[in-house]
């Protein structure tokens, strides 16, 4: 027979320890039964009370947020960008237009300045050609016969009227003898009665008909009177020098 070594206080020491051992063992037990029934969804099940509704967390909130603003800055980005394109559209249209309007108004100074240009050259050549003129003007031949001959033949020079001082001055001896109020009263001319008159004995028809600008219209004046019979000779004969007799 086996010895008991246990006494009385032994056995009731030992079995106080195994108490609190197996009640420790106990809880722990029950909680990890309790955990490992909990289900892997979000919901918890317990008999006899109602489901909790899951806590929803403020962070997915914060990043709507975040997304919201960085959607607005771009869309401000774009709008800027746009609006910056329009700005440089419009500049780009104004700045065209001022171009065109400076080449507009470049190029109507240059046709103002060439039109000055050539109204100033044009009163310079007047200027170079009126002292020549007032020359012509203020020369003065003498009254007589040499000096009718010479004014005459300046003028017949300046309207291309062909004839020399020679041709002049022989047919003036031979037509009056160099009276410039000789007249004929006895030829055909005086008979049909438009009788020959002046230097050169013209009769009234040829000189109306070929007198020379500038010159009077008195058929007497020798100067006038000169040029026309000129003119008429020339037309006629090719030049008062070819005019040796009655014409």
């Amino acid at each position: 027979m086996s010895k008991n070594i246990l006494t009385r206080g032994h056995s009731r020491s030992l079995t106080k320890q195994h108490q609190f051992a197996i009640a420790g063992v106990g809880v722990l037990g029950a909680a990890a039964l309790a955990f490992s029934a909990v289900p892997s969804s979000a919901e918890t099940i317990t008999a006899g009370a109602p489901a909790e509704a899951p806590q929803v967390a403020a962070q997915p909130v914060k990043d709507v947020k975040g997304t919201l603003t960085s959607q607005l800055a771009t869309e401000t980005v774009k709008l800027d960008a746009f609006a910056a394109k329009q700005k440089a559209a419009t500049d780009a249209v104004a700045k065209a237009k001022a171009e065109t309007a400076a080449k507009q108004k470049a190029a109507a100074e240059a046709v103002k300045k060439a039109a000055q240009e050539r109204a100033a050259k044009a009163a310079a050549s007047r200027s170079a050609q009126r002292p020549q003129m007032q020359l012509v003007a203020a020369k003065t031949y003498a009254n007589n016969l040499d000096g009718w001959i010479r004014q005459a033949l300046d003028i017949m020079k300046a309207k291309g009227i062909p004839g020399s001082y020679h041709g002049l001055h022989k047919n003036i001896m031979r037509e009056s003898s160099g009276n410039p109020m000789a007249i004929n009263n006895w030829d055909i001319n005086a008979i049909n009665g438009i009788p020959s008159k002046g230097l050169l004995q013209v009769i009234p028809p040829t000189f109306n008909a070929y007198h020379v600008a500038g010159t009077s219209w008195d058929i007497y004046n020798p100067v006038a009177n000169i040029t026309a019979a000129a003119n008429y000779a020339a037309d006629k004969y090719g030049s008062i020098d070819n005019v040796n007799s009655a014409y």
